[in-house]
């Protein structure tokens, strides 16, 4: 009679381990899937962004500009990324190719290619690259004439990422790490006006946007 108190006691402990264990399986499972879910980048209708559909990215305030869309600075070719004037203009759609060609979603921070689905005068891609000024302001200008996929040193400047920002809002960021030895120039992208236009450059100020499904 003795033992008996002493097996009940082993036996509670026993299912309160295994209690344990199972609590500890089930909030690691809810941990790695509220990651997942917070891990990807969401359009305006809080869908995931699917690689190879198109989206308009549209600045978060509209009240002075519209989407972006690409143009010429001095009417030649590669053209250069910039905001439509208007703030109801979406712009120009584009696809997003992330590194992995296998990815079925746009995750943040991710290295992907950004393209534009439009037809332009230029006879050439429309894949978004970084380039320098021409000029002495030394500004990086986001171009197109860029190459898709092909990850590595040759292609450094046409990587760009997805961060969050200002809650609700996304921001894009140029950080290549395709190249293992590489030290590419890193930063958010954000607006510079010239001239009246508005262009998009590096830049230590990042403009918000998101994403609708055209």
């Amino acid at each position: 009679m003795n033992y008996i108190p002493h097996c009940i006691d082993l036996f509670t402990i026993t299912m309160n381990y295994y209690q344990l264990l199972l609590l500890t399986i089930l909030l690691s499972s809810i941990c790695s899937s509220s990651t997942a879910i917070t891990e990807v980048v969401l359009d305006t209708d809080g869908n995931i962004l699917k690689p190879g559909l198109e989206y308009y990215i549209r600045p978060a305030a509209r009240d002075i500009a519209g989407g972006l869309i690409v143009a010429s600075p001095n009417n030649s070719c590669p053209l250069l990324v910039g905001q439509a004037r208007s703030g109801a203009d979406l712009g120009y759609p584009v696809i997003f190719s992330p590194v992995n060609p296998d990815a079925e979603t746009l995750n943040l921070g991710t290295d992907t290619n950004i393209q534009f689905q439009v037809i332009t005068t230029c006879i050439l891609s429309n894949v978004w690259r970084l380039i320098g000024s021409e000029d002495d302001t030394g500004r990086y200008y986001v171009s197109t004439d860029g190459v898709k996929g092909n990850p590595g040193m040759d292609t450094l400047s046409n990587w760009f990422n997805v961060q969050e920002y200002m809650g609700s809002y996304y921001k894009l960021g140029f950080c290549p790490g395709v190249c293992d030895y590489c030290r590419p120039v890193c930063g958010d992208l954000g607006i510079v006006i010239v001239d009246g236009q508005r262009w998009l450059v590096l830049s230590d100020q990042p403009f918000p946007f998101e994403f609708v499904k055209a």
